[in-house]
């Protein structure tokens, strides 16, 4: 199945921040993985958060990290931080269950 990949306005900001190397990574990785199987765990690209209403998946992308949750059909990635802004963004922006 293919997923709509959509970009919060947010997200579409942290991407725009990158780097245009690190930006066309990020890009390569978010259509690579989650445009069919948003869903599959992995042991260090794709996690579940626990614990977490929204966002409910982490992508490992470098030193980045992207925060998306999956609908029916469609991906909605809410943030693209760097590794070390990960634990703050979450702490602000996250939905403990």
């Amino acid at each position: 199945m293919r997923f709509e990949i959509i970009l919060a306005p947010e997200a579409i900001d942290d991407l725009r921040a990158l780097s245009a190397a690190l930006r066309s990574t990020v890009r390569a990785a978010i259509e690579t993985h989650l445009r069919h199987e948003p869903r599959k765990l992995s042991r260090s690209r794709i996690k579940r958060l626990r614990g977490m209403d929204r966002p409910q998946y982490r992508l490992r992308v470098e030193e980045v990290r992207v925060f998306y949750d999956v609908t029916e059909s469609t991906v909605e990635v809410l943030a693209i931080v760097s590794k070390s802004e990960a634990e703050a963004w979450l702490a602000q922006f996250g939905s403990p269950t």
